[in-house]
Parts: C-alpha cells; structure tokens; sequence
C-alpha cells in the first residue's frame, strides 16, 4: 500500500513510520557507562557527574528501594525539582523495575494528594523535609551519593548483572495529564515506547551525544526525552536551573556558558528566546526542538536561526498518552520557512490514521494513534480508557487498537499538518489544559451554578485563560476574586484563568451545549470595554 492512501473499503487513511528494532534503553545507558566511564553524565549547578558515578549513585538508591520492598510493577512517587537527584531516582525506580512516578512540588497541595491516592505509590522518595504526602512510612529521602551501602558494584555492560528481566509491556513512568473530572489522569507509558523513542532520538539528532539541557518539568513527558535520550546516546545533560526558565536573557548566556547544543523548548519559550536572542552568534546550538502546541515561525524565530546556519528547528508531535508520533525537520534558510510548519511524519513502528470528517475530504479528519507509541490506557479509569482507546479494522500494517488524539489533521504532500482540536482541550505555554477541568472545579464552588471557560486571544496575539459563571445568589464585591483563589488552592498556575465574568446567563447552542464561542465573544467585548474605560479615564485625568 502506497504510505498516505487507503486501501478500498478501509475506513482510515494509514501512514506509516517504517520498522525497526530498538534496543533496550537500558542496555543503550549500560554501554554508555561502558565506553565512556569518565565522561561527564549530568552537571547540576557546581555539581557534575561522570557516567560512572553517576551508576553507581543510582545503583546505591535502587539498592535501598529493594531494601524497602519495591519490586518490579510497585510505583514509586519522586518528589524533588528537577536535579541530579531527580535523574538518578528515575534510573533507580526503572532498575527496581518499578515505574516513576514524578510529583511536581509546585503543584498545589490537593492535586498533589489526589495523584499520590490514585498511583498508590510503595515509596515516595524526596528532598529535604518529608512532604506532606501520603503515609509518613512510605517516605524515603533521596541519599546522596556513597552516603547508601551497596550491596555489590553496578552493572556496566549490556546485560550483565541484570537483576530485572527487560519487559516492554513493563511500564516506565506515570504521568498525569488534565482530566474532565475536575482532577488529573494517570497515563502509563510502557518500555516498548520508550525504547522506540529513544532509539529514534540517538539515529535522528545531528549526534547521539550532544549537550543537551535539561529544561521540562518533571511531569512533563519531554523531560524523559531530554534525560533518557541524552544519557542512553552518552552526550551530557545540563540542568537547566529553575530561575532562569522564564528568563531568556540569562538563560542564553547560560545556554553560551555551556557550550549546549540540544535544546527542547515549548513554541512560547522558544519565541521569548528568539525576541531576547541578541547574542546568537555565542551559541553551539545544532538542533532545537519544539513540541507542546502549534509553533508559529515568527520573524523573531526565523532570525535566530538565521544567525545560527549550523543549527535546525525540528517540531515533534505527540501526546502524554503516546510520547512522540510524527516530526518534522524545516530545512532550507529560515526566511522562506512557512509559518505554520507541518507536524511531519510517523517515528519508526508507528502508524497514524486520519478518521475522516466527511467522505468527500479523506485527507482531513481526527487523528488516531497505532503502534509502539502508544500505551495502554487511563489508570482507574475503565470508561474514559474505554471511549478513547478503540478496537478499529485491522490495520494495513497489523494494528487492532488505536488511540484518539482529538486533533484534527489534514495529509497535504505526504505530511501531517495539524488543524485544531475536537474536544475542549487546548495547549497553553506547551501544556494541555482541558476547559473542562477547569469548569469542574468552578462548579464545586457552593456560589457557583454554570462556568465556562475559554481561551481569549488579545489584540497583541496572545492567548490567556478566561472564565464566565452564573451565580446561585446575590454575586459580592469579590466574588470573582474568591473564585480565582479557590482555583489556585487546586489546579496549576497554568490552568486557573486570569479572569472570571459574572453573567446573568451563560449562551447556548440550540442543543442546549454551552456555546464558548459565544462565551469568548463576551468577555472579549467585556475586555474591549474596560480598556475604553480606562482610556477615557486617563484622557479625562490628563486633559488641560
């Protein structure tokens, strides 16, 4: 079958990423150690970690997760920042055969506690002060490394010493990503992925060693990209530090300061670092990728990359559900690159179909997940894991199960180019929010009795978080105020909308649905009030 048809009578347009056999990533991380014991694994700050005691570090702390009862299949809960500690307690949990489970420690408290209840964690390793998560027996504090007795050297080459049998059905880690139940979802990403990523990162990149940074969040799955596929190709990982991640000035001089070459941004940050990039001409880097959200090639991104000729923008697509599914390499001078970049093509041992959205557009419809890429389904969750994770046709390239994305698509010249969503999902700063999280935790205000929220852009272009409710009584003077600081006590700084609309009644379709368009059109027209507001205001306060 010619990639990007379909066969007559199939229901789906089928593209596919070809094959190939990718090791196991710990044997990938094994001969790392191996070859290049000496050199430099991960610098944290003033810190800086060869290969070879960066293993062992990590052997003394799976050694002490044994000792505790972890066995393959437990979950472990991290939570730490990200760091050389966050890093070595994922290579211990993975050698217990355990799965990751990374807490964000900026996340509020509630949510936090909800994702601990729902992963059951048999360990909770952490830094500093034991958080207050879960049974205080289950805490565990990270050692620092030769504080731990081992009980015999770690393993240092493929194979050897391997106490846990390589399972790809064996899942990795445990993310949780928005959910429409007021609370977040548990997605478990197996080996078989994982492995396939990684092996795909080490032949794609311009090196499989490169420096790379280390700049996700911890429950964010580029950060396993960033971590696995650096360490597993031997090159070194940066620690990006904390504070400089919303600072694209300081964080290009320490992006110059140490020589980085790789980098993984969302399309937001690596706008705010192209608009700062005065000092391009300092930077080694060879290859940026973007993920997270459409990327825009804006004047600012294409003059980046036009002080930089040696290196290449690559977008990658996927979902905290499949890790990565297709990418796309912008080739040629950054000034005729397009300005909405295509999402590419399959990774090897991935295949996509496009569901189509009427039969006289084949090539335009909801794309859907087959393969290794994608994991099993949602944890606790039967019947969501059910509605989004479907039985299909066998497929042309034997595939039975497949996983709706809710992106729209369109195949244009053999490539994926990504359209909008079909659900009430949307992409802020790289993160997935769903609308109607945000509207649950709304609803479970005693005042509040319909919410609403939408993305609003402003005359800027930019995108920002807004909510509209109807109360159930007499709204108060700070009302919305109240509103906003209940959501803080919940959900991510991301999520919680810059501001909440009091209305009388919330729009709606002739079916009855909320009608966010509707919604969007009426706190933008709120908005453009305000501004005329204050404008008059300040004509009145400055006349003669």
């Amino acid at each position: 079958m010619k990639e990007g048809s379909a066969l007559v009578g199939y229901p789906y347009i089928s593209m596919w990423g070809g094959e190939a056999d990718p090791p196991y990533l710990f044997d990938s991380l094994y001969r790392s150690v191996e070859r290049c014991p000496d050199r430099t694994a991960v610098v944290d700050g003033d810190r800086s970690f060869s290969y070879a005691a960066l293993a062992a570090w990590a052997w003394e702390v799976e050694e002490l997760l044994r000792a505790r009862g972890v066995v393959p299949g437990d979950r472990v809960a991290v939570a730490c920042p990200r760091s050389a500690e966050a890093v070595v307690a994922l290579l211990a949990v993975a050698g217990c055969g355990a799965t990751y489970v990374p807490l964000d420690i900026e996340y509020p408290l509630a949510r936090l506690e909800h994702m601990v209840r729902d992963s059951e964690p048999a360990v909770l390793l952490h830094l500093g002060e034991r958080p207050d998560l879960g049974p205080e027996e289950i805490a565990q504090r990270i050692p620092q490394p030769g504080t731990a007795p081992a009980s015999a050297a770690p393993p240092t080459r493929p194979g050897s010493a391997r106490i846990v049998e390589h399972d790809p059905d064996r899942d990795v880690y445990l993310i949780y990503t928005s959910g429409s139940t007021g609370w977040p979802k548990g997605v478990a990403i197996p080996y078989s992925c994982l492995d396939n990523m990684v092996a795909w990162q080490a032949a794609h990149s311009p090196a499989p060693d490169l420096r790379t940074a280390q700049f996700a969040p911890l429950n964010f799955d580029v950060s396993f990209q960033e971590i696995l596929g650096t360490l597993c190709g031997a090159g070194t990982l940066h620690i990006v530090p904390e504070s400089l991640r919303r600072e694209p000035g300081q964080l290009l001089d320490w992006l110059a300061e140490h020589r980085v070459q790789r980098l993984f941004l969302p399309y937001v940050a690596l706008q705010m670092l192209a608009v700062a990039a005065d000092t391009a001409a300092r930077l080694e880097l060879v290859e940026v990728n973007t993920a997270g959200e459409q990327v825009v090639c804006t004047d600012e991104i294409r003059r980046l990359f036009a002080r930089l000729p040696g290196a290449r923008l690559v977008n990658h697509y996927g979902q905290s559900e499949s890790a990565m599914v297709t990418s796309h390499i912008l080739t040629g001078p950054s000034s005729g690159w397009p300005a909405l970049p295509p999402i590419g093509i399959p990774l090897p041992n991935c295949e996509v179909l496009i569901d189509p959205v009427a039969a006289d557009q084949p090539a335009v419809g909801e794309l859907l997940v087959a393969g290794l890429p994608m994991s099993r389904g949602y944890r606790n969750q039967p019947e969501l894991t059910a509605e989004r994770y479907i039985d299909i046709p066998l497929s042309p390239h034997g595939h039975t199960r497949a996983f709706r994305t809710g992106d729209l698509v369109e195949l244009v010249d053999g490539e994926l180019r990504f359209l909008t969503r079909v659900d009430d999902e949307v992409k802020l700063r790289g993160v997935r929010v769903n609308l109607l999280e945000v509207d649950a935790q709304l609803l479970a205000q005693p005042m509040v009795q319909a919410a609403a929220t939408v993305v609003v852009r402003t005359r800027s272009g930019n995108r920002s978080l807004r909510s509209a409710v109807v109360l159930a009584g007499s709204p108060g003077p700070a009302t919305a105020d109240d509103l906003i600081s209940a959501l803080r006590r919940v959900l991510p700084a991301v999520f919680v909308p810059v501001s909440v609309m009091v209305l009388p009644v919330l729009p709606r379709t002739p079916s009855g649905k909320i009608d966010r368009d509707a919604v969007a059109a009426l706190i933008s027209e709120g908005l453009a009030g305000e501004r005329r507001a204050r404008g008059s205001s300040l004509s009145q306060a400055t006349a003669p």
